[in-house]
């Protein structure tokens, strides 16, 4: 089939590139010619395992291609996908601007019958949004054409995109046509050998599957922050808890590991735009406000921790292993690391950090601060520091030579936002340990 996507952000890259490995033509379109070049020069701008290897192949095969020409990827298509971003508006609701705008852009250059496919996260609605752009633009032309809309929301996680794209679950479609449902069939045959993973809906139904997913997870994860905080009360280790409840079958491991918070592009966004699209329609949505409350208090328990520990951290050198949000990625969206670096420097600390893949994201952000030092392995982030704060969870930070860190930190203090280390080994080795719910600033601090 002829596809096109457009946006080549994290989700339009990855959903072309899989699409075109299993023979699909496959043009992604951006206005960002500059990202456009990049692309076209074999660079991938984004880090996903196995994405760039993906990417080379499939240009190199002459099934994947990159334009900024929008009437050569409208006109040359049969199927469309919509996977512009839907950052998030001042109020918390998704920003549709960039979804419409590409809608009427279809409408201003398709010459025959369309299948438009809404792949970024958007709103209960947002197809029939959609839809009507697309007719608008068509009858500015004074042209009438056949089209079809449907949801097909993407559920990939960021450091498994490709896995979760290739072999996932489910695949949901929201749609009330069999025409659609035909091409959608299709599209996605090469990845529906097995059992039949496509799972047809309403497009409502769908567009709210997408939402209603993300804030099940993060609702996990703030529950079991909520868990630890009070396990540090209780004078309880909530690993031992962790254990405890995740044998049920009924609740499982996934998603119930407490720490620092959740950050990313997903779950912060499509919670706030989830309990937005509630209010919109005259329900308070409790619990969707607490789970993101919850997760903003988590972000701030790194700071307050180091402060407990140290007191006046003004002056102090502290290392931060970890800037991503999460491992596998080099996406700094809502993380963690940031909630704890800006607090640091508000108060005239120094910090000294590395990630195995976010440093370039980083400075990005922050640029040349003198409060601020990238360094280039983990080894180096510990050399003249007070304490270590560990704020992501990659592999590089799990095995670690105790008795060298304590000889490094002046503090001898090691603040976990991860529950990576077991409590006894630290404190054998000298160390101030403290974690995420493990009741252990009593009994490793002095009094």
């Amino acid at each position: 089939m002829n596809i096109s996507v457009f946006g080549t952000g994290y989700v339009g890259l990855v959903a072309g590139a899989c699409l075109a490995d299993v023979g699909h033509q496959v043009t992604c379109m951006d206005i960002n010619a500059e990202r456009i070049a990049r692309l076209e020069a074999g660079e991938v701008p984004i880090y996903e395992p196995g994405l760039t290897e993906l990417v080379t192949q499939n240009v190199a095969a002459g099934r994947l291609h990159f334009t900024t020409d929008t009437a050569k990827a409208v006109k040359e298509s049969e199927l469309i996908f919509i996977a512009v971003g839907t950052p998030p508006d001042e109020d918390g609701s998704a920003d549709l601007r960039h979804v419409l705008a590409v809608a009427h852009s279809i409408g201003e250059h398709m010459d025959d019958y369309k299948l438009v496919i809404d792949k970024s996260t958007v709103p209960v609605g947002t197809a029939e949004k959609v839809q009507a752009a697309i007719a608008g633009a068509l009858s500015v032309r004074d042209v009438s054409l056949d089209f079809d809309v449907c949801s097909n929301p993407e559920f990939m996680k960021e450091g498994a995109a490709i896995e979760d794209f290739t072999r996932g679950a489910r695949i949901v479609v929201g749609t009330d046509s069999e025409h659609v449902e035909t091409r959608m069939r299709a599209c996605y045959a090469p990845y529906n050998r097995n059992h039949d993973k496509l799972m047809f809906m309403s497009v409502r139904a769908a567009e709210l599957t997408k939402y209603a997913a993300n804030a099940m997870l993060a609702t996990k994860i703030s529950f079991m922050n909520e868990m630890a905080n009070l396990a540090e009360r209780l004078d309880v280790d909530v690993e031992e808890v962790r254990r405890g409840i995740g044998s049920d079958p009924r609740i499982g491991y996934h998603f119930i590991y407490p720490g620092c918070g959740y950050g990313g592009s997903c779950f912060p966004k499509d919670v706030q735009a989830l309990e937005r699209t509630a209010r919109e329609h005259g329900y308070h949505p409790a619990l969707l406000s607490a789970v993101e409350q919850v997760n903003h208090q988590q972000k701030q328990t790194l700071f307050a921790k180091l402060q407990s520990a140290l007191g006046d951290v003004s002056g102090k050198t502290i290392a931060v292993w970890g800037l991503a949000f999460k491992p596998n990625t080099d996406d700094m969206r809502e993380a963690p690391s940031r909630e704890l670096m800006e607090a640091l420097w508000a108060t005239g600390a120094k910090v000294q950090a590395y990630d195995p893949e976010a440093m370039a994201e980083c400075r990005r952000l922050y640029g040349d601060r003198h409060d601020l030092i990238l360094t280039f392995d983990r080894i180096q982030a510990i050399k003249g520091a007070d304490a270590l704060v560990i704020c992501t969870e990659w592999k590089a930070f799990r095995s670690v030579d105790f008795a060298w860190l304590a000889g490094e930190l002046s503090e001898k203090l090691v603040i976990d936002g991860r529950n990576l280390y077991d409590v006894e080994d630290m404190t054998a080795a000298g160390l101030r340990y403290v974690g995420v719910g493990r009741n252990n600033l009593r009994s490793t601090l002095p009094a």
